[in-house]
């Protein structure tokens, strides 16, 4: 039985992010425990320190601009999460590659029946994350 439940960035919560808006074949970088791969248009986000690439298509989906006008480059996630904490420790395939995880992480989806995965520490998806009930 899956104990995924709903989840949404909590207030206040900005990334800075830019678009890879490049000629390149991608950009390959090492990260989670794997290789991982951005494709020309994704997004190279810097999440309070933690810097990853996020799928164009995803992010579009998810993200908006935060006050444009007065904090250009920063983004807010407006979309909600499922998410349930790990029992086990594994890895989940992302968009990018894979992310290892371990027992009491949480494993965090954009979509409600678990796709779009990703892996999450306890301590940093209790500070970015709560309940959307």
């Amino acid at each position: 039985m899956v104990m995924r439940k709903r989840y949404r960035r909590r207030v206040g919560q900005t990334v800075a992010a830019v678009q890879l808006r490049l000629d390149t074949d991608g950009l390959r970088y090492r990260k989670w425990g794997h290789d991982q791969l951005a494709k020309p248009g994704d997004w190279l986000v810097d999440n309070g320190g933690d810097v990853y690439t996020v799928d164009a298509e995803i992010f579009e989906q998810t993200y908006r601009p935060y006050h444009p006008d007065i904090a250009p480059g920063a983004y807010e996630k407006v979309a909600p999460v499922w998410a349930e904490p790990a029992t086990a420790a594994g890895s989940v395939a992302t968009n990018e590659g894979h992310t290892d995880y371990v027992s009491g992480d949480w494993l965090v989806s954009n979509h409600e029946d678990g796709s779009d995965a990703y892996a999450v520490s306890s301590e940093k998806f209790e500070s970015l994350y709560e309940p959307d009930e």
